[in-house]
């Protein structure tokens, strides 16, 4: 089976062919790096996400507060770790890089504030 992806490693976007068989990477063509081959084959076998979402406070100024995971995570618990964070509440004062919740979900990452609130 062949699929197409955008290879996001560098700012030349190049589309790349990946033929993919019994799970298995068998060829990338189109890429312009060496980092295009080794994207296909992350994204393909085993992508990883950055997960950006907001967490609630209180006795801040907003009543949301920005948080990030500290590491990609596999794509596939974006959601459930959304869900998470819908549930976890924290009171001011936060500071820009504090971790909210320690290895969030067991994937080694933390979820941690990308903003300061008094």
């Amino acid at each position: 089976m062949k699929k197409e992806i955008i290879c996001i490693s560098c700012p030349n976007g190049c589309s790349l062919e990946v033929d993919v068989e019994n799970g298995k990477v068998l060829s990338v063509k189109g890429g312009e790096c060496r980092k295009g081959i080794d994207y296909a084959k992350n994204e393909i076998l085993s992508p990883l996400r950055f997960v950006t979402t907001t967490v609630k406070i209180t006795g801040a100024d907003l009543p949301l507060l920005p948080v990030r995971t500290s590491k990609p995570v596999p794509r596939e618990l974006c959601a459930k770790i959304v869900k998470k964070a819908s549930k976890i509440a924290v009171k001011a004062p936060v500071k820009i890089g504090q971790v909210i919740a320690p290895d969030i979900l067991s994937t080694g990452a933390d979820l941690i504030a990308t903003r300061s609130l008094r």
